[in-house]
């Protein structure tokens, strides 16, 4: 029960679940959808009706690279999982160049399970002054699907 914690005691305040064990999205932006015959929509009565079963799931749903040595690249994995009952297809913006950000995946579609997205940064400072020695690189990676725009934030400092 969520009312007790492992001792047993009753808890003084509520505890917050996960944003993908509440079926809450965060970080997307709805497409207005054109009915497409050949999408491979399922018109099964029984899930016709389940329209918080399409989409996809970002895990983790946001990369932190912590402190990054400059003239360095670092990489990091993502999976994107097709929670929906259609196949879908994606693709995604790449980041602008003097972020240092790259995306590599697979085009097409994803039929029912999930894809990687290998997430690489080149840690380059872009020349500000008076940063400290440390520099942020913050950037939100848009991928494009059928239904909805995903954000994966991504954030970094630069040593």
């Amino acid at each position: 029960s969520l009312m007790v914690d492992v001792t047993g005691q009753t808890r003084k305040e509520k505890v917050i679940l996960p944003s993908y064990l509440q079926w809450k999205k965060p970080n997307t932006i709805p497409n207005k959808k054109i009915e497409d015959p050949a999408s491979g929509k399922v018109s099964i009565s029984s899930v016709a009706t389940r329209q918080d079963l399409t989409g996809f799931h970002l895990i983790p749903p946001r990369v932190t690279f912590g402190v990054l040595k400059e003239g360095c690249t670092y990489a990091t994995m993502v999976i994107m999982k097709n929670v929906g009952v259609n196949f879908s297809r994606f693709r995604v913006k790449q980041p602008p160049p003097h972020t240092g950000l790259r995306v590599m995946y697979t085009p097409g579609p994803v039929a029912g399970l999930q894809v990687e997205l290998e997430i690489e940064i080149f840690a380059m400072l872009i020349g500000r002054k008076d940063t400290g020695g440390l520099e942020e690189v913050s950037h939100d990676i848009e991928i494009l699907t059928e239904t909805e725009t995903l954000l994966l934030p991504v954030k970094a400092n630069i040593l």
